[in-house]
């Protein structure tokens, strides 16, 4: 009989001990360790499909787009669509990929600062349901493209001036960043006018992102204050009410015991609260809410498994050394994250030592968990996992010293199944051109 597992918070909700091993969809991670190998990705269904319903029910009347840049595969499109939400895309890819796996095209929004002419064109064939445009030279690009008798409808992203998230890498609402316009120095109001002089443009409101993994609500309450102003200003100077106000997505999760998660039904009930009264003082009709959580969703439901190769020690600290690392999850040498590290198909000795955690990469600086605590005991052949890993681990993975990217494989109900396979050797060197001379 499992159990749940105490003090496991950050993990997916279906993990259950299993004796030793954790388990996690009902399928021991030691398992599917086995079954699959490792570096192995593990993606709980229903713990995205609950989250999603989490959201739904917190905001019934707002549009919902997953933020497509966190995973993306067909199958977690159909849960996606499934469940009612919308992809937030911003490459040719995730378009195509989108399309392709059955999401109605009215609720896909295209992003990207620098949207190639190939992308806007297989929007606009698509029919998207929304371009987010990022600059002004983009107006009369996109507007040249649209088929006469047409109309595409568009957003502008504002910088708000509000800084937020947790590391400065990924804070995209301050001034002087690559995305957006902002509204101090009047770049968004003149994009705005750019837009409504293009007969086959239809502007439907505003779109700002604040940046990523932000646990508190108040950046959000200030970026909706800047912007139901800058709103109002519009009404008031050009005579335009627009319907709809998105503010993006980086909603943060817990990567570690102790940790916060951005609370969803507060975040949501202290947003409507503001929107209302910020739209009451100046007398505007409050707009459809829009919003993009990405991590959120698929974040916390996913688990990484590794296999220890080597424990090395060294005169003042003791390296786990194991099988993925930094190709397979570069946050921690970005932007410094931290994560947690169970020890899983094996019962571990009563004491812990502090160990640091590396990766089998050719980089000093290949470092997955410093500092965590594991069994005194772990050796060579031992299972480690790191939760929360479903949202920008495989999607930012690569191929570096020619190693291929591990799987993603769903577990539900005691089941599981290959989302992505792993990628072969065969695969890299199938990518590589290469044409012999005579002496070849």
């Amino acid at each position: 009989m499992s159990e749940p597992a105490a003090g496991l918070s950050e993990w997916p909700r279906s993990t259950r001990a299993v004796g030793a091993d954790l388990a996690v969809g009902g399928v021991p991670l030691g398992e599917l360790a086995e079954r699959f190998g490792t570096p192995l990705y593990v993606l709980d269904e229903a713990h995205v499909r609950q989250t999603c319903r989490v959201y739904r029910q917190a905001l019934p009347e707002a549009e919902i787009a997953y933020a497509a840049k966190a995973f993306l595969c067909r199958d977690l499109v159909r849960w996606l669509r499934e469940e009612g939400f919308g992809l937030d895309v911003c490459s040719l890819g995730e378009l195509e990929l989108a399309a392709a796996a059955g999401m109605p095209a009215e609720r896909i929004v295209l992003h990207g600062n620098a949207k190639s002419a190939e992308e806007l064109r297989s929007a606009l064939r698509l029919g998207v349901g929304r371009i987010v445009l990022d600059n002004a030279a983009e107006v009369p690009r996109l507007a040249a493209l649209v088929a006469p008798r047409q109309r595409q409808r568009v957003m502008v992203r504002v910088v708000p001036g509000i800084e937020a998230g947790a590391h400065h890498a990924i804070r995209t609402g301050g001034e002087d960043q690559k995305f957006g316009m902002s509204v101090a120095r009047g770049d968004a109001e003149d994009a705005v006018l750019r837009v409504l002089g293009q007969p086959h443009l239809e502007l439907t409101g505003l779109h700002c992102h604040l940046g990523s993994q932000i646990t508190s609500v108040r950046p959000y309450l200030a970026a909706v204050a800047t912007l139901v102003a800058f709103l109002a200003g519009l009404r008031d100077r050009h005579g335009v009410v627009l319907p709809e106000l998105d503010l993006g997505g980086g909603h943060g999760i817990a990567y570690r015991p102790g940790e916060h998660a951005l609370d969803v039904a507060a975040f949501a009930d202290d947003v409507r609260r503001q929107l209302a009264r910020r739209c009451a003082l100046y007398d505007l009709p409050v707009p459809r809410l829009i919003i993009e959580p990405g991590r959120a969703i698929t974040g916390p439901a996913g688990v990484a498994v590794y296999r220890v190769l080597v424990v090395k020690r060294t005169a003042h600290r003791v390296f786990v050394a194991v099988d993925g690392g930094m190709a397979d999850n570069p946050r921690p040498v970005l932007y410094g994250a931290r994560t947690a590290v169970r020890l899983v198909g094996r019962a571990g000795a009563g004491r812990s030592r502090r160990v640091t955690v590396v990766g089998r990469y050719c980089e000093s600086g290949d470092v997955l968990a410093p500092d965590v605590e594991v069994p005194e005991d772990v050796h060579p052949g031992d299972l480690l996992a790191v939760p929360a890993a479903g949202a920008y681990q495989q999607s930012m993975a690569s191929t570096y010293n020619l190693v291929g990217r591990p799987p993603v494989v769903a577990v539900l109900d005691g089941c599981a199944r290959v989302l992505l396979r792993r990628e072969s050797t065969a695969d890299l060197l199938a990518r590589d051109v290469y044409e012999p001379g005579e002496d070849g």
